[in-house]
């Protein structure tokens, strides 16, 4: 672990705006830029083309791991076993970073989505942010952030969409949204 002597707090980005995942990285480019050692998981994403993913992986100190089916999750559908087995895979995953004391940030990326899909419960979230060492930083992207989660956090920011190119019908550009 690097010599950061700063307390470690849990941040929250969620909210219907555009932005979580890209604040989370502002924070994994700084702190790399500070020698900070980094781990990032995936949820849901699954491994795909993402172009954060490739760079990421480039980066010294920088973990990156990459969870999930890569399809679409509706509220009203039956959970998908595999699914479920992917998001369980990556909070072990997720757990094993945090209480390594290999790394002084973590994100986990779309496990605010993951926890309101019923893909994990929202008392193994609050278990990882109670058991988290004291100098690990942790970082939780993702819609809908339970209200649980939003208290135990140290800082929670809302995206708020007040207008997006996907309302007119342009749908995510590669290099842009993904």
């Amino acid at each position: 672990m690097t010599a950061k002597k700063t307390q470690g707090l849990v941040q929250v980005f969620t909210g219907e705006g555009k932005g979580k995942t890209t604040a989370a990285l502002g924070t994994v480019l700084r702190a790399a830029g500070h020698g900070f050692k980094i781990s990032i998981i995936f949820f849901i994403k699954g491994h795909s083309s993402q172009g954060e993913y490739k760079t990421l992986a480039a980066l010294p100190d920088v973990k990156v791991a990459s969870f999930g089916l890569r399809q679409f999750i509706h509220k009203n559908n039956v959970i998908n076993p595999a699914e479920k087995a992917q998001a369980q895979a990556a909070l072990a995953a997720a757990r094993e970073d945090v209480m390594s004391g290999k790394f002084d940030l973590v994100v986990l990326d779309e496990i605010n989505v993951a926890v309101y899909f019923n893909l994990l419960s929202v008392d193994e979230v609050l278990q990882l942010i109670k058991d988290k060492p004291p100098r690990v930083e942790l970082i939780l992207t993702g819609r809908k952030a339970d209200a649980e989660i939003i208290a135990a956090a140290d800082l929670v920011t809302e995206m708020v969409k007040i207008k997006h190119p996907y309302d007119k019908g342009i749908k995510a550009r590669k290099g842009i949204e993904f």
